[in-house]
């Protein structure tokens, strides 16, 4: 693996870098401006956008945001307080506990999910291009050093 990083390098991920914290404070204001904190919104999100084949459990979802498990709980005591999301205990085995949006949740989802999907509509060509440009720069280099 090649050790040595020119100048273009360094420019690459600070512009990647750079495009990945524009669109997460624009998330982060939009959440707020819903009033929900940044990561509750991440976990509705989360709970919502889980492939059919994994159960909505707070394991699945702590793994998803990146925290730990006593962080994805009391993330769901202030949702399921405030109307968000709902827990439900599995029907085939009672111990298990499933999280679930309520239409409240689902409400404003839907409504964040609407303005990320603009915001990534405009804002999304030149995160686009800095990732294609950093790809091709470690394929080039790969080649480099067969």
């Amino acid at each position: 693996m090649e050790k040595n990083l020119t100048q273009r390098d360094f420019e690459s991920l600070a512009e990647f870098r750079h495009q990945i914290r524009c669109f997460l404070r624009f998330s982060e204001r939009a959440a707020r401006d819903a009033g929900l904190e940044p990561r509750q919104h991440q976990l509705l999100l989360a709970v919502k956008g889980l492939p059919l084949n994994v159960r909505p459990r707070i394991a699945e979802i702590a793994e998803r945001l990146q925290i730990h498990h006593h962080s994805a709980v009391e993330l769901v005591n202030r949702l399921e307080a405030r109307g968000f999301v709902r827990r439900e205990r599995g029907s085939e085995d009672r111990r298990e506990v499933l999280l679930q949006l309520t239409a409240k949740g689902e409400r404003v989802l839907k409504e964040l999910s609407l303005h990320h999907r603009e915001e990534l509509r405009s804002q999304g060509p030149a995160l686009l291009e800095v990732l294609q440009q950093l790809v091709a720069d470690n394929r080039a280099l790969a080649r480099k050093h067969r």
